[in-house]
């Protein structure tokens, strides 16, 4: 789901077989360059600030950019970017950001996720969910994507805490 002509494409690859049962059933939302397609300029401006601070590094990024329905609502349009440089990117990889098409604005609806990212059938609140990285799905909830992977849990925390300062003679001070 790719607009213009894709002069380089980034596939992603997953790690497990759980991962790959999820991401099967969403289509996967392909990045590629599209050097002076009308969603390449836009994709330009949205990152200009992203661009600048690549180019102080003296090291152009590599404009990735995929188009798809985010929006149950026709017309809506989904702008994927993502910017490639080693300014730009960490042990994660290189982040995409995601835009909606509204009228005649773009919005930021998701801000540097990493990850193979695919489209699922199913929606919340008039937005297609999202599966990022083969496992991590992201649903549409009070005007906002919310990731659904939970914090793992910590276990009794404070009572491991009061038994380690028992043990080492440390006073609980209540925090002051």
């Amino acid at each position: 789901m790719v607009a213009g002509t894709a002069a380089a494409a980034v596939h992603h690859h997953s790690r497990s077989s759980t991962k790959n049962s999820q991401a099967a059933s969403g289509k996967p939302v392909l990045l590629s360059q599209q050097p002076g397609t009308e969603l390449d300029k836009q994709a330009r401006l949205l990152s200009a600030d992203d661009i600048a601070t690549s180019l102080r590094h003296h090291q152009p990024p590599l404009v990735l950019i995929g188009s798809a329905p985010l929006s149950t609502r026709k017309g809506e349009i989904a702008l994927f970017v993502q910017l490639q440089s080693a300014a730009l990117c960490g042990s994660a990889g290189c982040s995409t950001d995601v835009y909606l098409h509204r009228g005649d604005d773009w919005i930021k609806v998701l801000d540097s996720i990493s990850g193979a990212i695919s489209i699922l059938p199913q929606s919340h609140g008039g937005m297609y969910d999202i599966i990022v990285d083969g496992d991590d799905r992201w649903v549409w909830r009070g005007g906002s994507y919310q990731d659904t992977v939970s914090a793992p849990p910590i276990g009794n925390l404070r009572g491991e805490i009061k038994r380690f300062q028992a043990e080492n003679g440390v006073k609980d001070d209540g925090g002051h």
